[in-house]
C-alpha cells in the first residue's frame, strides 16, 4: 500500500537560498505528524511542498501514490486540508461563507454546503448561530476552530497545519490541540503540523520530525527523542521540554 505522503529526494530554493535538501520522507495513513525546528530550518516549505504551495525544485511529492505535480486543484483540495498560520479568514465573508469555499469550489449544492457548515461546527465545538458573523466579531480561539472547519470543509484525508495555534493564550491553545486531535481520530486524518512548541509537539503528534538546514536529522516517537538523541542539535531542542516536566514534577513531590 503506497504512503499517504511521500517526499522524493525533495529540494527547494527561494531566490538562490536553500530551504530544502533532498529531503526523503514517507508517511502512513492515519499519522499525526509533527515537524519542528529552529527559524528557517525549512518546516513551513516542506509543507507547502505536499499541496503544491511551494512546488519543490527538484525531487517529487506524492500523494496516495501520485505525484502531485500530476493533480488539478480541485483534485488537491479534495485530498488536502490546509490550516495557515495567520488563519487567512476572508475577512468580507461570513463564517459559513468562508467555511462553503471548497465545497462550492468543488460543485458542491447550496443546501449540501449548509448541511455541511453545520456538520463542521458541531465538530469543531462551535455554535451555529456564528455561522452568519464575520470573522472580526470572532475571538481568536474562535477564528481558528473557523479554520479547521474550513480545511476539513472538502472531506480531505490529508490536515496540514502551519503553527496552527501559535497566536492563542495557553488555555485557548490546549484546547484546540486536544480538539484537533480527537477530529484526527474520528475522521481518520493524515495530519501534518508545524509548531515551534516543542512541547505541544511531543504531547500531540505519534511522530515527530526535526529539521535543521533543509535536512531531516530525527525522526522517531516522542518517548524515543525524549530519551536522548545522538545529535547535538535534537538535544538542545529537547532540553526545555525536559526542565519543564522536571520542575512540574518537582512542584508535585513538594
Amino acid at each position: 500500500m503506497n504512503p499517504a505522503i511521500a517526499l522524493e529526494q525533495v529540494g527547494k530554493t527561494h531566490d538562490g537560498a536553500i530551504a530544502l535538501q533532498g529531503v526523503d520522507l514517507s508517511i502512513g495513513r492515519g499519522q499525526f505528524v509533527a515537524l519542528v525546528g529552529g527559524s528557517g530550518a525549512g518546516k513551513t516549505t516542506l509543507l507547502k511542498t505536499i499541496n503544491a504551495l511551494a512546488p519543490p525544485s527538484s525531487g517529487l511529492v506524492r500523494i496516495d501514490g501520485e505525484a502531485v505535480n500530476a493533480l488539478d486543484g480541485p483534485a488537491l483540495r479534495r485530498r488536502i486540508g490546509y490550516v495557515f498560520q495567520e488563519i487567512g479568514l476572508f475577512p468580507h465573508m461570513t463564517v459559513a461563507e468562508n467555511i462553503g469555499v471548497v465545497p462550492a469550489l468543488l460543485g458542491w449544492g447550496r443546501d449540501e454546503i449548509a448541511a455541511r457548515v453545520d456538520e463542521l461546527l458541531d465538530l469543531v465545538d462551535l455554535p451555529r448561530a456564528v455561522a452568519g458573523r464575520r470573522p472580526s466579531a470572532l475571538s481568536g480561539g474562535q477564528r481558528q476552530r473557523v479554520g479547521v472547519a474550513r480545511a476539513l470543509a472538502g472531506r480531505p484525508s490529508i490536515l496540514l497545519m502551519d503553527e496552527p495555534f501559535g497566536a492563542l493564550d495557553p488555555i485557548t491553545r490546549q484546547a484546540l490541540g486536544d480538539d484537533v486531535r480527537r477530529l484526527h481520530q474520528a475522521l481518520s486524518l493524515t495530519t501534518v503540523m508545524v509548531t515551534h512548541d516543542v512541547a505541544e509537539a511531543l504531547l500531540l503528534a505519534d511522530r515527530v520530525i526535526v529539521l535543521d538546514q533543509g535536512r531531516i536529522i530525527a525522526d522517531a516517537a516522542p518517548r524515543e527523542l525524549m530519551a536522548g538523541h545522538d545529535d547535538p542539535r535534537v538535544e538542545a531542542l529537547m532540553a526545555a521540554p525536559r526542565r519543564q516536566a522536571e520542575r512540574v514534577r518537582a512542584l508535585l513531590d513538594g
